[in-house]
């Protein structure tokens, strides 16, 4: 006595295709949940972030997360204004990088 399951043909058991496709939704959900977690910009994460969109451009966008608490910025025309003194100097090298000397 044979099991006639086991001699059925691969290619007329549509269950077998069904399964096949939940093995490909398993895989595409796993790689989103990967890609999910390593965003700067994660939900669940607790880090401090601040991701800056568009640099240079009038559609420049800041991001800036503290904790839970997610605040965008957009570039505007206005100039800031306030009150302060000047704190160093900032030289640019040949190679573009910065430095900054505070003032004594």
């Amino acid at each position: 006595m044979t099991l006639r399951i086991l001699d059925e043909d691969e290619e007329l058991n549509p269950i077998l295709s069904v399964v096949n496709l939940i093995d490909v939704f398993l895989v595409l959900v796993a790689a989103l949940l990967i890609i999910i977690a390593r965003n700067p910009l994660n939900p669940f994460s607790s880090d401090d972030v601040t991701v800056i969109k568009n640099p240079n451009t009038p559609q420049m966008e800041m991001l800036v997360k503290k904790g839970e608490k997610i605040e965008r910025y957009t570039a505007s025309e206005a100039i800031g204004q306030g009150e302060g003194s000047r704190a160093g100097v900032a030289y640019r090298l040949k190679d573009g990088s910065f430095i900054y000397v505070p003032e004594q």
